[in-house]
């Protein structure tokens, strides 16, 4: 193991003279090395050059030396230490993993072996006691806190103990539990990881947490492909928003919730699916007014149909100003050329797009069917009438 000297520079400021005169006469260099202390005179210009001069081997990319190889030599004396990569055997609990490093401290070797050590955690770093199982070499082993989420007041963060029990957390981390708090567990109650802890006081508090934005799907119809493809293009990727709540608590229990504030910090990525818009005759058909209907994710659908002036219905929503058409096989489309469609708006809301049987659809309307059938759809068609409205 290398004996621990601190680095220093000496004399950093030199007029122009005297550094032609040191120059001349060559710097003075003190290298600690293994314990060992050697002293040389260099007239190199890099620390690199003046080790390399003097016959000191450092392995590039596990050895490390202070100050740096590419320092430049300006002063008249140096300090250098040589840390020289050792096997270290990492224990973190029942995983045991060796690294070759040159870091002294437990955060450079946890770094090198690509784990992450909290402030809580207990850390030992030991010269190795078994020759057989370790080799020879340097120990570190970890003693892992407990990780517990702890709300204080409605604001949740996950924190890390050592400690036994709910009553050592909270006076470790300076928690007083006032007259009008409430806790959810007892203070005796042992620590086990994954726990949850709550402190509330009667009355009204504000909290802001972080909650997931759903992605928008945008569909793009495929009338190669049959109805009930669907491949998606780009996936989605969910957003963040930062919702502030006025929370009020009565006897340590949630009461009511009013959200008072919100802001999107992640917009969400749309998701873009294709989806199959090629039929093969419609299953929906004058003469089979019910027709059963499972889409691309596996969800059936009790399919009906209706025949109505739809301007009305429409509405403006959506963007459609009540303008449809008529297609050749008797659907009713908007002028994005979407069928038409009545849902269950508490499942799919107006200006869903939807699947069915005949392509894609548009829920603008509802009707008494939503309530016995929630996935069922009624589709706009001009087949009774046949007037074209």
């Amino acid at each position: 193991m290398a004996l621990v000297v601190s680095a220093g520079l000496a004399n950093h400021a030199l007029a122009q003279g005297s550094e032609s005169a040191q120059d001349a006469e060559g710097r003075i260099i003190s290298i600690y090395d293994r314990g060992t202390e050697r002293v040389i005179v260099t007239k190199a210009h890099t620390l690199r050059q003046a080790l390399e001069s003097a016959h000191v081997d450092v392995a590039i990319g596990h050895d490390v030396v202070e100050p740096g190889l590419d320092t430049e030599l300006v002063a008249a004396k140096y300090n250098v230490n040589i840390y020289r990569a050792r096997p270290v055997t990492v224990v973190d609990g029942p995983l045991r993993q060796k690294v070759t490093t040159a870091e002294q401290t437990s955060e450079g070797i946890a770094k090198a072996a690509g784990i992450t050590l909290y402030k809580e955690d207990n850390v030992t770093i030991d010269a190795a006691h078994d020759l057989l199982r370790d080799g020879a070499g340097v120990v570190m082993a970890i003693d892992r806190a407990t990780p517990v989420t702890l709300t204080l007041y409605g604001a949740k963060t996950e924190v890390r103990t050592q400690m036994g029990t709910v009553g050592e957390l909270l006076q470790e981390k300076g928690i007083v539990v006032g007259k009008e708090d409430t806790l959810s567990v007892p203070t005796s109650t042992p620590i086990v990881a994954g726990m949850s802890i709550e402190l509330w006081r009667d009355g009204k508090q504000t909290v802001t947490v972080d909650e997931e934005v759903d992605f928008s799907v945008e569909k793009i119809q495929d009338a190669n492909r049959e109805v009930g493809y669907r491949e998606v293009q780009t996936t989605g990727v969910k957003g963040k928003r930062s919702v502030t709540y006025e929370i009020e608590m009565k006897n340590g229990q949630e009461v009511g919730r009013t959200e008072i504030a919100s802001v999107v910090v992640e917009e969400p990525k749309t998701q873009v699916e294709v989806v199959g818009a090629k039929t093969s005759g419609n299953p929906l058909t004058k003469s089979m007014g019910v027709n059963q209907f499972t889409d691309s994710k596996g969800v059936v659908h009790r399919e009906t149909y209706y025949d109505l002036p739809m301007s009305i219905v429409m509405g403006n929503y959506c963007g459609a100003g009540g303008y449809y058409t008529v297609r050749a096989d008797g659907a009713k489309v908007d002028k994005d050329g979407y069928i038409i469609v009545a849902a269950h708006l508490g499942n799919y809301p107006r200006c869903s797009v939807v699947e069915t049987s005949m392509g894609l659809g548009k829920v603008y309307d509802t009707g008494g069917f939503a309530s016995v059938h929630p996935h069922g759809f009624d589709l706009a068609t001009d087949w009774s009438n046949n007037n074209g409205i």
